[in-house]
């Protein structure tokens, strides 16, 4: 749980929803810090964790199920202003004698609400005026506990929002941290600020500040070892050590061969010239390349870069002598899987990041990103001065362009993909859609087709260009894409790429897709 350095801190439990991770982002933009934890937290560590508000949220389950997830009564008799969300008010209404029933008409998708009373919750919202809200339920309330109030309703639901304020506990039947519910942002901060005190004093400056603090009592005078692999989250990691122990952060930079073009010489320019740090690079290339040779099996591809991985940064970091800290850039999303209501995830690909290394190099592990989200990682890596192309560089895999050069790696092969991805990323970037689209990449496809170049009959390599909008990666639809921006990506690449005739475009969405091809 958190240190205790925030004041304003909201307690979200999570009891399954799809949406409790947008809670907690809806929140921290309101400037406001808060945690995500399991629906079953004891009522000791909801004390030590001292919040200035509880959010409960939805979840699939229902209340009149035998295992449906129950938190500690005792939460609603804290003092502290609890807001419960679907699920969560269903819950708060049982648990506090009110009735929930069976909803004559279920309700999923948008629907129109009208508020009853100038709660505090619907402070600034016009009386009897209709209200777009988002609802997805089952239920709804029969009757509201003793010393509640329906403060807003619709003819499904009589009660689609109720308050005690006394107790200052809320419920709302919709989803107000969704963007199908247009004022829902307004019903939150209204929870923040106005119910429970808040400020709004989470911003990256002050986190700055209070990690750098942190990191240095944690780390004393002692060394960390890095890996850097070039993308965001190490490299903000990197920097922000780098600000509080200096030159005792030292930085392993493995370059397996697998990466974009230019991609070795500008991390190292970026890191030794522009911030003056401590980066050894391990060139592993020709190693790489010959583990790989031969290999096709996307899942053997990830094994054997993995493997090699791990073995090459424990051989360097030994090298360096006695070290007592790894850093890792370690984010929030990562965190809550492993506490989360669904427990950790089932399935997790191979290489993510450097895991077990601590266990292996018996030292302990230093994560000064673990509180953040994506978007505030590329917030802070404002904060601390980084390029904006690199602050908003989009995902790249970490097994590397080994993922999409489908079938074989060879140097070759490599080398076509390089060029062709290259010229991807300078036709996006061109047109100004690079920070409007989530990924955007080419692959080599391990067909050749024929052609007709110069009045000569060729036989050569296909390109896939993939190009992808999401907003976690969970699910992508691929991107409507100009057509006079992929004619110039075509027409580029087939001109000056040597071994490749043909540009294909990928309309496939996720699922049943993935984004990458491997």
């Amino acid at each position: 749980m958190s240190n205790g350095i925030y004041e304003n801190k909201i307690l979200i439990l999570d009891f399954g929803s799809q949406y409790t991770q947008l809670i907690a982002r809806r929140v921290r933009e309101a400037q406001v810090y808060c945690e995500i934890h399991p629906f079953n937290l004891s009522i000791e560590k909801i004390k030590e964790f001292t919040p200035k508000g509880i959010i409960m949220s939805g979840g699939p389950a229902d209340v009149f199920a035998k295992d449906a997830p129950l938190s500690d009564n005792r939460i609603l008799g804290l003092g502290i202003p609890v807001l419960g969300i679907c699920y969560g008010m269903q819950l708060m209404t049982q648990v506090l004698g009110g009735v929930v029933g069976r909803a004559e008409t279920r309700e999923y998708g948008n629907a129109m609400i009208k508020i009853l009373d100038d709660s505090d919750l619907f402070h600034s919202f016009e009386k009897e005026r209709d209200e777009k809200v988002w609802m997805s339920h089952g239920n709804r309330i029969d009757k509201v506990p003793e010393g509640f109030r329906a403060i807003a309703s619709n003819p499904s639901s009589p009660v689609a929002a109720m308050a005690d304020p006394r107790r200052r506990l809320f419920g709302v039947q919709f989803h107000p941290e969704v963007a199908h519910t247009p004022n829902g942002l307004k019903i939150l901060n209204n929870f923040l600020f106005r119910i429970c005190g808040c400020k709004p004093s989470w911003t990256m400056e002050s986190f700055v500040k209070q990690t750098v603090k942190i990191l240095q009592d944690k780390i004393g005078d002692e060394r960390v070892v890095c890996g850097l692999s070039g993308g965001v989250d190490s490299t903000v990691t990197a920097v922000l050590l780098n600000r509080a122990i200096g030159d005792r952060l030292i930085c392993i930079f493995v370059d397996n061969g697998l990466l974009r073009k230019n991609e070795s010489s500008e991390v190292m320019d970026l890191f030794k010239d522009r911030y003056n740090m401590n980066i050894n690079l391990v060139d592993a290339a020709e190693l790489f390349l010959t583990r790989l040779k031969g290999v096709t099996d996307p899942e053997k591809k990830r094994k054997i870069i993995g493997h090699d991985f791990i073995t090459i940064f424990e051989k360097k970091a030994k090298e360096l002598g006695n070290i007592k800290f790894l850093a890792q850039g370690t984010l929030y999303p990562d965190v809550i899987e492993s506490v989360s209501f669904k427990g950790p995830s089932a399935t997790i690909k191979s290489h993510h990041n450097v895991g077990g290394l601590p266990e292996k190099m018996n030292m302990s592990l230093v994560e000064p990103l673990r509180e953040l989200f994506k978007d505030e990682v590329r917030l802070l890596g404002r904060e601390l001065g980084l390029p904006s192309e690199l602050v908003l560089r989009q995902p790249f895999p970490g097994p590397g362009l080994a993922v999409r050069v489908l079938g074989e790696i060879t140097k070759e092969r490599l080398d076509i993909l390089r060029e062709a991805d290259a010229i991807v990323i300078e036709e996006i970037r061109s047109a100004g859609l690079y920070e409007k689209v989530w990924q955007s990449f080419a692959v080599l496809l391990p067909v050749k087709t024929v052609g007709v170049m110069g009045d000569e009959r060729t036989y050569e390599n296909v390109i896939a260009v993939r190009v992808v909008d999401s907003l976690d990666a969970m699910t992508a639809d691929w991107t409507r894409m100009p057509y006079d921006v992929l004619e110039k990506i075509s027409n580029r690449i087939i001109n000056s790429v040597r071994g490749v005739n043909r540009v294909v475009y990928d309309i496939s969405s996720k699922p049943p897709s993935t984004i990458e091809w491997e």
